[in-house]
């Protein structure tokens, strides 16, 4: 069997994960061509949140990152996470809008495309998947995996069946939470090189200090490239660090090759940028925490909770909101937790401790039980859905979300035309999820100056929700509608960014 690859992270979901997505671009560069001279098999540089705080955060383009990085780092394939028809946001978006995002990234530089949707519904995305092979670049197919009593290897295997047949060039295992048991991963990589054949990748997280031994398990049972990142990027609700990694395959056949001096130049470079963001690192990501083994949400969520509950004048229920969690995720068809339906699950427990369970629901929750976001991958409550129906006077659909969707590339283009911006598509569709960020970016005003009122959404398209932070583990406070007794109401509630 050939030696497992390593796809690296650090550019990405090391710092989305360690410290909220604060790296800058100039943070990068220097690391960038170390990283290319590596030999790693993908650089996760993009996607995610890194767009938001780009724009929110850092006052950088994240075109122009993409472009910088490619420059860099020009061997190495470059990998991007996509969130299906919902882009890198909250909502989803017409059909256009997503195509003119893919062509706009592939145009730029990006080479792989980790595509997923927060219920697992294969139709959010089947328009990426059709765009990128379109422009000949890498789909990979990601399932997110979670623990539910709907959610067995045979479903997921099943579902990297459809996705083959959707046409990924490989199928990537997205263990957003760290939850993954090392058999589970041995079983799940047998069962798709068995049934798929397709290249797999093991995508997971140390916050409950099975990540290491996950990946160990999965080159076990024959997985290809497995994704880590560098000290103090690494570990805890990051990816396992590279070294710990190779010492870990130390003996084994499989162990691949990577330069320890390389390495150590890396970890030096990072230590540095860490430093220059410890106002946005936290103990409380380094270590291990096997709450997340009982409750089974993402790492960062729990730590949040304590902070908003506090802020909520509910620091005493903190142990009730947690275990609320699993009642809200039963009710709304087991979805896994991952952006954006663990901040939908986390608001909307937290809601049913304060005001009574199901007494408020959340205009988010409630479009999850309508089918607005998908099919979940079991069935939602009937008491629920009905109540929801109720309250907003509507039917569930069964259709793609997207089909309700008019194009609407064009109307953003004249919205981009009328305020004085550039109307090119990578401008267009970055207005589309993130108008006043954009705005703020091209007209030289800095993101926090930058007027509150979002963008009017294109005519005949879905308005866009009030987009939450994206940056990881950063608290706040959004408006929402939510229904009483049958009336809408706008309030002010807070969420957390995964």
């Amino acid at each position: 069997m050939k030696p497992v690859t390593f796809n690296n992270t650090v550019l990405r979901d090391g710092h989305q994960s360690l410290a909220a997505t604060r790296m800058s671009t100039a943070q990068m560069l220097h690391a960038a061509p170390i990283l290319d001279e590596m030999g790693f098999s993908g650089l996760e540089t993009w996607g995610g949140a890194t767009i938001d705080s780009c724009l929110r955060y850092l006052n950088e383009n994240p075109f122009d990152r993409l472009r910088a990085l490619k420059k860099a780092a020009p061997k190495t394939p470059q990998i991007m996470l996509l969130r299906g028809q919902n882009i890198v946001q909250y909502t989803s978006f017409p059909d256009d809008v997503v195509e003119a995002f893919v062509r706009a990234d592939a145009a730029a530089g990006q080479d792989v495309f980790r595509i997923f949707d927060a219920l697992n519904d294969t139709r959010n995305l089947k328009t990426c998947i059709d765009t990128v092979l379109d422009c000949k670049k890498h789909a990979r197919g990601e399932i997110c995996y979670t623990t539910s009593p709907v959610h067995t290897v045979e479903a997921f295997v099943k579902m990297g069946i459809e996705l083959e047949k959707m046409g990924c060039h490989s199928i990537g295992i997205k263990d957003m939470s760290g939850i993954m048991t090392p058999k589970i991963a041995y079983d799940l990589v047998k069962e798709l090189k068995r049934k798929v054949g397709l290249p797999i990748t093991l995508h997971t997280h140390d916050t409950a200090g099975l990540g290491a031994a996950a990946y160990l398990a999965a080159i076990e049972a024959g997985v290809d490239t497995v994704e880590t990142s560098i000290v103090p990027f690494a570990n805890g609700t990051g990816q396992p660090d590279t070294v710990r990694m190779l010492a870990l395959l130390e003996g084994n056949p499989r162990r691949p090759d990577y330069d320890p001096a390389k390495l150590q130049e890396l970890r030096l470079h990072f230590e540095e940028v860490y430093q220059q963001l410890s106002k946005f690192t936290s103990p409380a990501n380094e270590r291990v925490d096997s709450d997340i083994l009982v409750f089974q949400v993402p790492g960062g969520m729990l730590s949040n909770f304590r902070n908003q509950l506090a802020e909520q004048g509910m620091a005493d229920k903190f142990d009730e909101v947690v275990r609320e969690i699993p009642v809200v995720r039963e009710a709304l068809g087991w979805i896994p937790l991952v952006t954006p339906t663990s901040q939908i699950v986390g608001t909307q427990a937290m809601m049913n401790i304060k005001f009574g369970r199901w007494k408020m629901i959340c205009q988010p929750a409630q479009d999850i039980a309508l089918g607005k976001y998908g099919k979940p991958p079991g069935p939602i409550n009937p008491e629920i859905l009905a109540l929801v129906e109720k309250q907003t006077n509507s039917k569930a659909i069964t259709t793609r979300p997207a089909d309700l969707l008019q194009p609407g590339l064009e109307g953003y283009r004249q919205q981009c035309a009328d305020k004085g911006l550039p109307t090119d598509d990578e401008t267009v569709v970055l207005f589309a999820m993130f108008p006043q960020q954009i705005e703020a970016l091209v007209k030289g005003t800095p993101a926090a100056e930058a007027k509150p009122a979002p963008a009017k959404p294109a005519p005949a398209a879905a308005p866009l929700v009030p987009p939450p932070s994206a940056a990881t583990h950063v608290l706040s406070r959004h408006q929402m509608v939510l229904s009483i007794d049958g009336k809408r109401h706008e309030v002010t509630v807070e969420k957390m960014a995964n």
